[in-house]
């Protein structure tokens, strides 16, 4: 447990010194902040439906800033040539993958945490409860971890951060769009594809509600994810 957490603090340390993080965890916020704007207030509906629009909105810059802020977590090593060095240590092949995980969802979250003024507006100027937005930040959390997970295992597979961000997006990509062809088979395969999307399970977050299938869903998809990462780590360092 100890490496794990030196490990984060070194990642974490790294996203602080370096401007690459501010900017994307800025550009995150600027358009959750527009949709904001231009979407959620101008939008004549009950406070709670605003709120809803608001969550929508946010998973999807959440997700782009999450593949962004994963893609320098091995990556970067690669090109630096300090991976041997992680390599050479007595640090264990899933104490890296979790300690640079947990660096990156913790930036991550830091940049949410940012953004909660603007759910709060609408407590104060309308009718919606903490819960409901305890409930979609919650999900937020939930969805973002999952997609960094999968930025981990891209970043793991590549030796370049742009390669990395093709990699990792492109499995993002795959994950949304199996909603899509969900409606394009017959049933029952409809159903499980359906159940593998991973937009549709964010839905009952925006309304403020809490689905176990939902939670366990995107923590298997963490799971999986870090679990494929550790295995291309130790992989490549017996290459």
């Amino acid at each position: 447990m100890r490496a794990i957490i030196l490990i984060a603090k070194r990642e974490l340390a790294a996203y602080l010194r370096t401007m690459s993080g501010y900017v994307i965890g800025a550009v995150m916020l600027a358009l959750i902040g527009i949709f904001f704007v231009s979407q959620a207030m101008t939008v004549e509906a009950r406070s709670s439906h605003v709120l809803g629009f608001f969550f929508q909105d946010a998973q999807a810059c959440t997700a782009g800033a999450a593949v962004f802020l994963s893609m320098r977590l091995f990556a970067e090593e690669h090109q630096l040539g300090t991976l041997p060095l992680l390599y050479s240590s007595a640090v264990r092949d899933y104490q890296m993958v979790l300690g640079k995980f947990l660096a990156a969802f913790a930036f991550l979250a830091l940049f949410l945490i940012a953004s909660v003024y603007m759910p709060a507006l609408i407590l104060v100027n309308g009718k919606v409860s903490i819960g409901h937005i305890a409930a979609g930040y919650f999900g937020l959390l939930l969805m973002g971890s999952g997609v960094l997970a999968i930025g981990t295992l891209g970043s793991a597979l590549a030796r370049s951060q742009v390669v990395a961000v093709i990699a990792s997006a492109a499995m993002v990509v795959v994950l949304y769009t199996l909603v899509w062809v969900s409606g394009k088979v017959e049933h029952p395969v409809n159903e499980i594809i359906s159940g593998l999307a991973y937009y549709p399970h964010f839905s009952a977050f925006e309304s403020g509600l809490i689905h176990l299938r939902d939670v366990v869903y995107y923590l298997t998809v963490t799971y999986l994810a870090l679990f494929a990462a550790t295995r291309v780590v130790e992989a490549r360092r017996w290459r």
